[in-house]
């Protein structure tokens, strides 16, 4: 029991992860373009995936075979009180848990943790899109190999508790809009994207350009929540740090403007699709943010404001209502929620834990007690209500 006391209603956690079988990539990928897309190589006794002829070294250990505990850096995100070396918190490993990569083991560790259902996202495949950006066919071949191996093994809907995500890539506009009706056919009940602007056989584009509009419209009518979560977005440090996604601290114990990259990617995406009058075009769309944090959302909603005063007009409605219509957030853990929910509304704040990652909470239902200043109604909304809604489709 939390601090809080039983509550009567279930908590559903938005934000829980996988760790990915050793042939998730492979397995239905054709052999003969495992040297163009992705295949294993072992150097000096370690094994490492090749994406697009390099090696990737952004996991120290993509077998996951040992693992970091759950939650390993949590007092590190908690302000880290004994002012430890980042890496210090991930000493301890373990083998991999049945949980990680099975879904009846996965319906154990929810039950143990007392949460009536979760939302299931890769881990390397948010992180796999970046190296391969220069070749946006072999993008699309990875990740259509990849969802194909995610619903073998997961599924996208286990007894209505335990719902996975394909990933979608707009590397390629036709093939988001195949992928995603396949995706439909199957039934996802979200699908998750990277907060970026993809890399197209023509270049970089804006996401929200018409070119993307067969996969947007699809999205739409079917009425699918579109999922952005913290991913490699290619965030460029512009020669104030290292970039790559495992840089933050390759500088060794100092700070560096790398660790707001996913930050800068979420604000950049989110406003820009406001800019962009996205959801004027396409109204019935819903855009959840997940594990992307919050703390740009009042710098984000000035903008939003001091643009409209200044290109009256441009909007038919208030854009910062435009966003609190269509948009959903789930804060990191340790942010402050009451300013998140003051920003966006509480029924439009959800919950995750981002289980079984370090960064998570080692627990997912010790985020219950920092809800002790919402009353009960909003605590459910926060919990349980608004990633139900999310998960339900609302088809046009």
């Amino acid at each position: 029991m939390h601090e809080l006391g039983e509550l009567d209603h279930p908590v559903f956690d938005a934000d829980n992860h996988y760790y990915e079988a050793l042939d998730a990539f492979t397995r239905h990928l054709d052999p003969k373009l495992g040297p163009r897309v992705i295949q294993w190589s072992e150097i000096n006794g370690r094994q490492y995936h090749v994406i697009g002829g390099r090696v990737n070294r952004a996991v120290t250990n993509p077998t996951f075979d040992p693992i970091a505990l759950p939650g390993a850096m949590y007092d590190y995100f908690r302000g880290n009180p004994d002012n430890r070396n980042p890496m210090e918190f991930l000493s301890a490993r373990e083998p991999i848990r049945p949980a990680y990569r099975r879904p009846e083991a996965r319906l154990t560790a929810l039950d143990e943790q007392g949460l009536a259902g979760c939302l299931l996202f890769p881990t390397l495949g948010m992180i796999y899109e970046e190296p391969l950006a220069h070749d946006p066919e072999a993008v699309c071949m990875l990740f259509r190999a990849f969802n194909r191996w995610m619903v073998e093994d997961w599924g996208f809907n286990v007894e209505d508790r335990i719902f996975s995500a394909p990933y979608l890539t707009l590397a390629d506009p036709q093939w988001a809009a195949e992928e995603l009706a396949w995706a439909l056919d199957e039934g996802a009940r979200c699908i998750v994207m990277r907060p970026a602007a993809p890399t197209t056989a023509t270049g970089r584009k804006n996401p929200f350009d018409p070119m993307f509009d067969a996969f947007w419209s699809l999205a739409n009518d079917a009425g699918i929540t579109v999922v952005v979560h913290a991913a490699d977005s290619g965030i460029s440090s512009n020669g104030y740090g290292v970039d790559g996604f495992a840089a933050t601290f390759s500088g060794g114990w100092k700070p560096s403007i790398k660790s707001f990259a996913i930050e800068q990617a979420i604000r950049d995406y989110l406003i820009t699709l406001i800019f962009e009058n996205h959801f004027e075009r396409f109204p019935n769309l819903r855009i959840a943010s997940i594990e992307n944090g919050a703390e740009y959302l009042p710098d984000l909603i000035k903008k939003l404001r001091s643009t409209s005063a200044k290109m009256p007009g441009y909007w038919k409605d208030d854009p910062v209502e435009t966003l609190r219509r269509h948009v959903w957030i789930n804060p990191f853990w340790e942010d402050d929620v009451e300013q998140v929910a003051e920003c966006i509304g509480p029924d439009r704040v959800i919950f995750g834990s981002d289980w079984p990652h370090i960064e998570a909470l080692p627990e997912p239902m010790d985020y219950v007690i920092e809800l002790k200043n919402f009353d009960a109604a909003e605590r459910q909304m926060i919990l349980n209500d608004n990633v139900r809604e999310l998960i339900t489709l609302r088809p046009t």
